[in-house]
């Protein structure tokens, strides 16, 4: 099976999620935003992971990108190609189904709990709600018409389904690798800016990190089996 892997140049590691999806069986095809004038078209893909991003929906430099890209997750919904967006993957999806991308109240940075949402509790899997997950995002989502959100926080939603889709506001895939290239760079400024220590973030993520990967692991099996190979009522 054939998924394709939208991500940015210098952040292409899909970490946890990607083993989890290759380990059932899917090879990634990468669609890198930069390039996106070459993409190919969707014919005999049967998955679509939209990853995190340093930019904003919204930002006017990089609208041709995002555009591409927001066009391409349309394309995939009306296909019936199951699709999980991973933060500014979320965003896209939200954008590209009728929602909308705004400034967040606070930003979250570092490592949160997410929360059911009492309505649509039977929906969501104990992974989801059972620790912390890795966040780094300045934005959020509206939900769009014809998406249920599953679990949110303080900030706003946080999982969302639509179809075969689902929008995850965290970063699942975050192994400690990641997190430290995250914190390198531009990312050592905008901790410093947020009052985030690196060290201190490391040492959370090192105490997080084994059992986020273990219900990463459960969340894609789900996602999989509920949601981009037969929408859950």
């Amino acid at each position: 099976m054939r998924a394709v892997l939208i991500a940015n140049s210098e952040d292409a590691d899909p970490g946890f999620v990607g083993r989890a999806v290759r380990q059932r069986g899917y090879s990634f095809t990468e669609f890198l935003r930069e390039d996106h004038q070459n993409w190919p078209s969707l014919d005999g893909f049967d998955l679509v992971v939209s990853m995190g991003s340093n930019w904003s929906t919204y930002w006017d430099h990089v609208a041709d990108p995002v555009r591409a890209e927001q066009t391409l997750l349309s394309d995939a919904m009306s296909r019936g190609i199951g699709i999980l967006g991973i933060c500014f993957g979320a965003q896209q999806l939200a954008v590209a189904l009728g929602g909308e991308v705004t400034r967040a109240a606070t930003p979250e940075i570092g490592w949160y709990q997410v929360f059911s949402v009492s309505e649509a509790a039977h929906l969501a899997p104990p992974s989801l709600t059972r620790g912390a997950w890795m966040q780094w995002h300045y934005d959020r989502f509206s939900a769009p018409a014809g998406a249920t959100v599953i679990a949110d926080s303080s900030v706003g939603p946080q999982a969302m389904i639509c179809g075969r889709a689902l929008g995850l506001q965290f970063h699942p895939e975050a192994t400690e690798s990641i997190v430290r290239l995250w914190t390198t760079g531009e990312g050592a400024e905008e901790l410093s800016a947020n009052a985030v220590k690196q060290d201190q973030l490391m040492l959370e993520t090192t105490s997080h990190v084994q059992d986020s990967e273990r219900r990463c692991d459960e969340l894609v099996e789900w996602f999989l089996e509920k949601i981009a190979q037969g929408h859950m009522a």
